[in-house]
Order: structure tokens, then sequence, then C-alpha cells
């Protein structure tokens, strides 16, 4: 059965002063029965990761080569290297603001995997894609070209138009795509890919938690502004729990 998870992601948030929260959250999740993941910018990640409690920490992005002249990138071998133990890679800023390709982020994800990490595989559609009828399309197409050989991965579906604008898809539309992209994991590992949680992301906040985690094949969250203080991200956890 896939893990019930829900990943927190910073962005380009946080300071030293911010590790409160983190750990505020830390010393919480193990009385939910939820895996739960943070992922905070990379000068929080060596400290968070020796925080006590059972908080996951993973990075927010990594580079496909192990090491060399890449100035201001990050390895997957250096974020475990901090403590991490997941990587999310081809979040749609990433995607869309720097251009990241199907196969670029298939060489993150396993890059890594080489090194031990866990990727957390984003995708989703525009909100011109939708209206034209090709948000499954689109989201499978992308599923197909960043999925690595190694079915240890899990996913994440964040329709662009709904991260950090309040905007939340129809139960019909979720079910439609997490539906989808279960069929196509077992099209392509088995059974194994079965086992592959499937997130969704896109302004997933406490009074909305409940409805997404009872729709079939949704098995967790991505979140993000609502991960950033303990007394948002902590319900969302215990809705998952709950569901």
């Amino acid at each position: 059965m896939p893990q019930k998870i829900v990943a927190g992601n910073w962005k380009m948030n946080g300071t030293q002063a911010s590790l409160s929260e983190i750990q505020a959250i830390a010393e919480t999740t193990q009385d939910i029965h939820c895996s739960a993941i943070l992922c905070p910018p990379a000068h929080l990640l060596h400290s968070a990761a020796r925080l006590p409690g059972q908080l996951a920490i993973g990075g927010q992005n990594c580079h496909h080569a192990p090491s060399g002249a890449f100035t201001g990138d990050i390895s997957a071998e250096q974020l475990a290297d901090c403590g991490a133990f997941y990587v999310i890679v081809g979040h749609s800023e990433r995607r869309e603001g720097y251009s990241e390709s199907d196969s670029l982020v298939r060489a993150k994800a396993q890059a890594a995997l080489k090194s031990g990490l866990t990727p957390i595989i984003c995708l989703g559609e525009s909100q011109e894609q939708r209206a034209a009828g090709k948000a499954l399309e689109i989201v499978l197409a992308q599923l197909s070209g960043s999925l690595p050989d190694d079915p240890q991965v899990i996913i994440a579906y964040e329709p662009i138009w709904a991260i950090g604008t309040g905007l939340v898809p129809s139960v019909a539309e979720i079910t439609e795509v997490h539906d989808a992209l279960r069929a196509q994991l077992y099209a392509i590992f088995g059974a194994a890919g079965q086992d592959i949680s499937i997130l969704y992301g896109g302004s997933v906040k406490p009074s909305n938690a409940q409805e997404i985690f009872a729709i079939t094949h949704v098995n967790g969250a991505l979140v993000g502004g609502a991960s950033l203080k303990a007394k948002d991200f902590l319900p969302i956890m215990r809705s998952l729990a709950e569901s």
C-alpha cells in the first residue's frame, strides 16, 4: 500500500530563526501517524536534519551531476551529506522559470536515487492547458518523460494554476488525474506501481485537507505556504492520518 505522506516545500523562505518552527513540527510528528517531510532552503538543511523527532528532511532541487563546475548548484550527494533523505525535482517553478525539461528532471531523479535520496517528482498543467482539455495529456507525458527506471519515487500532482493562488481543482478533476497517474504507474512498473505514493499539491490548507484526502489515489499532499507554520501544517498532517 502507498505510504501516507505530507511534504512541505518552504521554497525561498526561512532563516535561522525559522528553526523554531521546524522544531515545533518535528516534535509533534511522532504523535501523528503519517510520514512527514519538510524541504527547507539549503542553508537550513543541516540544522533541521539534526532536530529531534520523526520529521524527515528533503532538498528542493538538485543538480544531475555528482560534482563539478556548476556555480550555485547543489548535488544530490551534498544534500544527503547534510542529512536529507528526499529531494523535490521538476517543480513547476523549476520547469517554467528555468526551462527544465522532462529529460533533465529524469536525470535529477536518477542522481537522487544514486545518492540514496527519494525523489519527489512534480507534474502539473497550466490553466491554458486545462482549458484546452489537455490536462491529462500533459501530466501523463510529464510522468513518462520524468520517471527513472526505479519505482522508489514519490509523485506529486500540482496543477500550476492552483499553486499559491487559493484555487483548488474540483474533486472530480483531482480524481481524474490521480486515477490516470495510478493506472500509468501500474502500466510502467506493474505491482510496484501500486505502492508509489501520489501526492496532491496546490493551495492545500487545513480547511480543505480532509476533503482532498478522501479522494481515491490521493496518498498525501505537497504543501507550500501552509507548511511554513506548525499551526497550519500539523492540522493537515492530522487530516491525512485520520483519512
